[in-house]
């Protein structure tokens, strides 16, 4: 059964979501069309495209996947569709593209020519996924386009003793989530002594945790997460809301 998914800044209450599925299941109804998230912040397409690319890798071949996020095309920013693996993104070409897929994914881009509007997930991405789940290739959608829209991901930066990393990410646990992995971290750290400073020199960590439940209730903790990325947490409480955290939030790595 094909699957479509659906990643948007949609309130969940707003009639959008309905409308969007009544179109696939009145189009091709033997789809099954699965709800990724509706709660990215309004035109954030960072954190569309941190929840997709972490997300998609785990759908089967066939999947397609609506981003329904910043969706307003205009001069070279145009409808498209993306191809990796056997599995479709459609979208606006507004930079969410460059982030969601790394450097090395062989990637295939064709643009869609349909009339601006102001739904597009309903009058363009919706029609597209149907038309790809009734058999049509994905090389006649559009004209083949080689170059998108591009963004700098937020990166950590570093140098002999030290690095600054930026949170990317609060989950539904309000952990925070940091862009230093932890081949980044090995890889400067080499094993040193090391202090973790959470937004100021007032809150600081001196080890990496293997499970949340090493630290005591209410305590303040790093740990590196499913994605490799380090995380600070407290045990049983909500980190970002208690220390203010949010995206674009630093944290520093000092080590001996």
């Amino acid at each position: 059964m094909p699957v479509i998914t659906l990643t948007t800044d949609w309130n969940k209450e707003d009639f959008y979501i309905g409308a969007v599925k009544g179109t696939i299941y009145s189009q091709c109804e033997n789809a099954t069309v699965v709800d990724i998230t509706h709660q990215i912040k309004p035109f954030n397409i960072y954190q569309a495209a941190f929840i997709l690319k972490n997300t998609f890798r785990f759908y089967p071949q066939g999947t397609i996947h609506i981003i329904g996020v910043k969706t307003e095309a205009y001069k070279d920013h145009q409808y498209m569709a993306a191809e990796l693996n056997g599995q479709y993104f459609l979208g606006t070409d507004n930079g969410l593209f460059s982030l969601l897929f790394r450097d090395d994914d062989n990637v295939n881009y064709v643009s869609l020519d349909y009339e601006l509007s102001s739904f597009p997930v309903l009058d363009v991405f919706a029609k597209v996924a149907c038309k790809l789940i009734q058999g049509e290739k994905f090389s006649i959608l559009g004209k083949e386009v080689k170059e998108v829209e591009r963004r700098v991901p937020l990166r950590a930066t570093i140098d002999e003793t030290s690095i600054i990393g930026s949170i990317v990410h609060i989950d539904s646990f309000q952990n925070a989530i940091s862009n230093v992995s932890r081949d980044l971290f090995n890889r400067i750290g080499k094993e040193r002594p090391f202090k973790i400073y959470v937004q100021s020199n007032h809150y600081v960590i001196s080890k990496i945790n293997n499970s949340y439940q090493e630290t005591s209730i209410g305590e303040l903790l790093a740990i590196f997460n499913s994605l490799n990325l380090l995380e600070v947490a407290i045990n049983g409480g909500n980190a970002a809301e208690l220390l203010n955290l949010d995206t674009n939030s630093t944290i520093r790595i000092k080590f001996r």
